[in-house]
């Protein structure tokens, strides 16, 4: 039943509720048999051990774990007990899987949350008395008071109002109090924020008082409705998990191939079967690089450390990536564009503004972000409230009502009585028989009411809220019917949610970077299309869709009209969430920017929800993947180049482990191809892979985004990681390592070969600084790589030099000569990719 279009007496004659009894007892009892409690459902989150196990779902950690189990077979029936090769390979995956639930670990507080919102107890009529129960007992038909202060415990119908105001932002996403009344309302498309008979469960009373006959309980609220969007959503897969799978897929088929081929062309040249079986199976790992899925996730973690220095606080790993890979950003308005704070952004007035604002001082409540921002008007034009109070005394009110809509308050001000009214400037201007103009009052004529008519929908037409202020001065106190009569027209003052100082600067950043900022609200079309213009997201009216329009398209004409938009005005929570998937049906990556309650189900749908960490309710924090601490859009942008960087250096560091395994390849394929004794053995393979090629591309991690990083479009979540020219870039590379080392080793011995190898990819790894040359970038722009690599290099001489380790590595002591010739052809690819850039810029 839409219980708002019913007047009070056909809601008593419906239901028989007897308002001034409620119900009684034993009705309570048989109605708490019938419905849940009055709290919201809560699912229980997976354990830690359950979040372990997810860690092992990623192909390529599969095809590791496959290599780790033929190696130990392949071990096993050699009868060597050598474990060494899979032995590191768990230990790898182990380690990645910790690191994965420790800092990839998502809370699911959001329905916890939800919960904590609502009032522990509520005062109800029960049995003819009015009584305090807990508000989980509440049930439908019970008969609620409500004060200023208390949160809502229930959705219900107002039976009685008195000034009564409610805050509820963050239900609806429009700013501002809502004052109530008591009438039917006959629309029967009435959204949820101009249900002003109504009242819901998690809101907040902000002023006055009332009762309420409970309509609906627990997870039949409105807020109950979202928490069941929230528990039935799922959050989606990342772009970088879906590039990363794929990446992971082609690499285990690659390494599938290379051994079927290398084992069939080792015995079709009648080497020996097993021989052969744990050449293939080597070649086979040391195509995986092993390394790969913790260097991502300590890398995304580096990302999430320096994000949090910029005030953006990631809750979830891959999300580091996936803001830089975002197309479309739809952001609430209220709290997140705007300051959420009502402040006064127009004044008319026929003299000094002090006068406007010694009036607005003295009728004010300090209840509501309207007369707050009053308080702040006073301020700014040198009023001091308390001076003012004290000269002027309040001694009798008459509070604001939604019916009257105004507010009086009268005053003993020198010797003599002051009343101040203020309210809608029609009202005033009715009753004003005078106005005020430079400290004297001049007769209210025909085209005096109509100059201050004209101001007030010229403001009206600005989306700002008009309030009119009036006065009367008498010497004798006058009665109460004639306070709000024969009044003096003071001005008229303009109110509105401004928007935040940097969003516009915000906004022309994320369009340059190609990216299309949405704003969704629930806000009025007027107020949004107002916002949207300001900021440069709209510039023409038929840009705004409401929520009312859209409930009557069907998601396939919506679909096709989609780009034309670009505000959605009045919607609802599952309006919100059907935007995010019809946004990610045409391929684009949505990001969903929000502070409030109703924005919750809409940030775990898109692929990064970014939630405000000052003004954003726990329920928006705890369904998002990112949180902004200081609440500026325009730490969006800083962390979009960040996360743009961050899948830069990951491609970075992914193109280098690739090139290098490619090198490793080459050497062993060719040399069994030409008839050669394998070069390198495994534990040699495990070296490079794992020292001398990890730590190098980790630092790759700490290279800064390019200047020119946010002008590039962004990256279509279809599209691959790696396009043909990319892999064929690493290819040239690898085969070009490959050929030095196989000349090592054809020149000299297995060691030179293998230092050759290792060293070459150390020096590699400073082409992958920048696609530009390396004369112009020079290599101590990452002083963390430079650091690195001479560590690595080290390290790959000492396996050579002492006799300790030269027997765990099976290597042998070069002479001087043979260290030259090693360190000249482990710097040859540096010219050889300097070649391949200037050749691809021309291109």
């Amino acid at each position: 039943m839409e219980w708002y279009s019913i007047s009070i007496n056909e809601l008593i004659h419906q239901t028989g509720c007897i308002p001034e009894k409620g119900l009684s007892s034993s009705k309570v009892k048989k109605i708490q048999k019938k419905v849940q409690p009055n709290e919201l459902a809560q699912e229980k989150p997976p354990g830690i051990f359950s979040r372990f196990i997810s860690q092992f779902k990623d192909f390529m950690i599969l095809t590791l774990l496959a290599a780790a189990a033929v190696s130990f077979a392949a071990s096993y029936l050699q009868g060597h007990a050598d474990f060494t090769d899979p032995v590191i390979i768990l230990a790898i995956v182990l380690i990645n899987a910790v690191i994965g639930v420790f800092q990839e670990k998502k809370a699911e507080h959001s329905l916890a949350a939800l919960k904590s919102m609502q009032t522990p107890e509520t005062q109800v009529i029960r049995d003819g008395k009015r009584q305090t129960v807990p508000s989980r007992e509440l049930v439908p038909g019970d008969v609620v008071y409500l004060e200023t202060g208390c949160f809502v415990p229930a959705d219900g119908r107002l039976l009685t109002c008195h000034g009564l105001c409610t805050e509820e932002s963050a239900l609806t996403g429009e700013n501002g109090s809502i004052y109530k009344h008591c009438d039917a309302i006959d629309d029967l498309q009435v959204s949820l924020g101009d249900r002003k008979n109504c009242v819901f469960s998690g809101t907040t009373v902000v002023s006055g008082r009332g009762t309420f006959y409970v309509t609906e309980t627990g997870m039949d609220t409105q807020i109950g409705k979202i928490a069941g969007m929230l528990s039935a959503e799922t959050s989606p897969e990342t772009p970088l998990t879906k590039r990363l799978n794929k990446t992971g897929k082609l690499l285990g088929i690659a390494a599938f191939a290379i051994c079927v081929v290398v084992f069939f062309l080792g015995v079709h040249k009648n080497q020996p079967i097993f021989s052969m079986f744990m050449t293939s199976v080597s070649l086979g790992v040391a195509a995986i690089p092993e390394s790969l899925p913790a260097l991502v996730t300590i890398m995304l973690s580096l990302g999430v450390e320096r994000m949090a220095k910029k005030n953006a606080v990631i809750r979830h790993l891959p999300a580091v990536e996936t803001l830089g890979s975002a197309s479309v950003i739809c952001s609430d308005k209220t709290g997140t564009l705007t300051e959420n704070r009502m402040r006064v952004r127009g004044c008319f007035c026929l003299g000094d503004k002090k006068h406007l604002a010694k009036l607005a001082v003295l009728c004010n409540d300090h209840s509501g972000p309207m007369e707050q921002a009053l308080i702040s008007f006073a301020r700014e034009q040198q009023i001091q409230e308390d001076i003012e109070t004290e000269l002027a005394p309040r001694i009798f009110e008459i509070p604001f009502d939604s019916s009257r809509k105004k507010m009086t308050t009268l005053h003993k001000y020198n010797k003599e009585f002051l009343s101040v009214t203020k309210g809608a400037p029609e009202l005033l201007l009715e009753s004003s028989t005078s106005y005020w103009e430079e400290g004297t009052l001049h007769p209210m004529t025909a085209s005096a009411r109509k100059q201050f008519q004209k101001e007030a929908e010229s403001f009206a037409a600005q989306s700002l809220r008009v309030l009119g202020i009036a006065y009367r001065q008498a010497p004798a106190l006058p009665q109460d019917a004639s306070l709000e009569t024969d009044l003096v027209f003071a001005g008229l003052l303009g109110f509105m949610d401004p928007p935040r100082k940097e969003a516009y600067a915000a906004v022309k950043s994320c369009q340059a970077a190609g990216i299309r900022p949405i704003m969704i609200t629930g806000d009025h079309r007027i107020s949004a299309y107002a916002i949207g213009k300001e900021l440069g997201i709209c510039n023409r009216e038929d840009q705004v869709l409401t929520g009312a329009e859209l409930d009557i398209m069907a998601d396939s004409e919506l679909s096709r009209r989609l780009g034309r938009y670009r505000v959605f005005a009045r919607v609802t929570p599952t309006h919100k969430v059907r935007l995010v998937k019809l946004y990610q049906a045409q391929g684009n990556v949505v990001a969903m920017t929000g502070d409030g309650v109703n924005d919750a189900p809409a940030l775990k749908a898109a692929d990064i929800g970014c939630a405000m960490g000052r003004s954003g309710t726990d329920v928006a924090k705890n369904a998002a993947d990112m949180i902004l601490m200081d609440d500026n859009f325009s730490t969006i942008v800083s962390a979009i180049r960040e996360g743009r960087g961050i899948f830069d250096n990951i491609k970075k560091a992914i193109h280098f482990l690739l090139s290098c395994n490619i090198g490793e390849i080459m050497t062993i394929f060719a040399a069994i191809l030409f008839g050669l004794p394998v070069p390198l053995l495994p534990v040699q393979l495990l070296f490079i892979n794992l020292v001398t090629d990890s730590f190098p591309a980790l630092c790759l991690g700490a290279q800064p985004p390019d200047n020119d990083i946010m002008s590039r479009p962004p990256l279509q979540s279809k599209n691959s990681m790696f396009h043909f020219g990319s892999v064929f870039q690493m290819a040239v590379e690898g085969m070009f390592i490959g050929s030095l080392a196989l000349f090592a080793y054809a020149a000299g011995n297995s060691t030179m070969c293998f230092a050759v190898l290792s060293l070459s990819q150390l020096v590699h790894s400073f082409n992958m600084l920048s696609s530009r040359s390396l004369m112009a970038t020079g290599v101590g722009l990452n002083k963390k790589l430079l650091f690195s690599v001479i560590l690595c290099a080290a390290l790959q001489c000492s396996v050579i030099t002492f006799p300790a380790l030269q027997n765990v590595f099976h290597t042998t002591a070069l002479t001087a000569g043979q260290w030259g010739m090693v360190a000249i052809l482990s710097l040859l690819p540096i010219p050889l990719v300097e070649l391949e850039k200037r050749i691809s810029r021309k291109n």
